[in-house]
């Protein structure tokens, strides 16, 4: 007679370790499963972002050349407007881009000819006053300010800087070829006789005084005002100026604010 004498107990034990063997095959396979799941979830979510800057990237591109075709417009049309045309970073000028009549308010700096009258009323002006101040840049082409953009870098480079510094620290006071208002033959440095340096000490003077105070009675604005850079993109230059005309500049400056903040941009 055969002896069917089993241990519940023993069987028990061996049912719970079958149970947990599967239990733990289960979970192991589950996990596994999770993993692969989520990584490839990972993969997807990094290759939608990396998408979407794509995106962003694309659409701010066509942006800019929209921008630019805009701009290339606006200057060669005598309609109205032409004076308020916005040239920063983000609405660069065509590299080929030159006014139609360019005229020199002095030797070698030549200006748009649509603001030379108002220009050179302005200096007689101030002239009248017995001030004493002339213009050290006008009109810059676009190889003109690649030329003007790297002899900043390389001074800052003669400083020790290293090239991301120098080349951040060049970009807030020089505008990129492409995007400087120079190029539109609207804008002139002007200094005073006084005090030949591009500094905030340059507002001190009388000259630049006179010309805050008084400069968009002549349809100009002091384009790149102080504590308004990150706005703009530049830093305090209290010598650029930049014609927008009268009325214009009148709003612009009695309300304290920027071409980019009279725009809309």
């Amino acid at each position: 007679m055969i002896n069917f004498n089993f241990d519940i107990h023993k069987l028990k034990r061996a049912g719970m370790g079958a149970a947990l063997g599967l239990a733990a095959g289960v979970l192991f396979t589950s996990l596994a499963a999770y993993r692969i799941i989520s990584g490839e979830r990972s993969e997807a979510a990094a290759a939608e972002a990396e998408l979407a800057a794509e995106n962003e990237e694309l659409k701010e591109q066509i942006k800019k050349e929209k921008a630019v075709e805009e701009n290339t417009e606006t200057m060669a049309s005598d309609a109205d407007g032409w004076q308020l045309i916005l040239v920063n970073e983000d609405h660069p000028l065509d590299p080929s881009y030159t006014p139609e009549k360019l005229t020199e308010i002095s030797p070698g700096y030549p200006v748009d000819d649509r603001i030379l009258a108002d220009l050179k009323q302005m200096m007689d002006d101030g002239a009248a006053q017995g001030l004493s101040m002339y213009v050290t840049s006008a009109y810059r082409s676009y190889d003109q300010q690649i030329e003007t953009f790297n002899a900043s870098m390389q001074n800052r480079l003669n400083q020790n800087m290293t090239p991301l510094q120098a080349y951040q620290e060049t970009s807030t006071s020089v505008a990129l070829p492409g995007t400087s208002e120079h190029a539109t033959g609207l804008a002139v440095d002007i200094i005073s006789t006084s005090y030949g340096e591009l500094d905030d000490r340059q507002g001190e003077t009388a000259e630049q005084k006179w010309l805050m105070e008084h400069c968009w009675e002549y349809g100009f604005i002091l384009r790149y005002p102080p504590e308004k850079s990150d706005i703009t993109g530049i830093i305090y230059e209290p010598w650029h100026y930049r014609y927008v005309g009268k009325d214009a500049a009148k709003e612009i400056t009695e309300q304290g604010i920027t071409l980019e903040e009279y725009l809309g941009q």
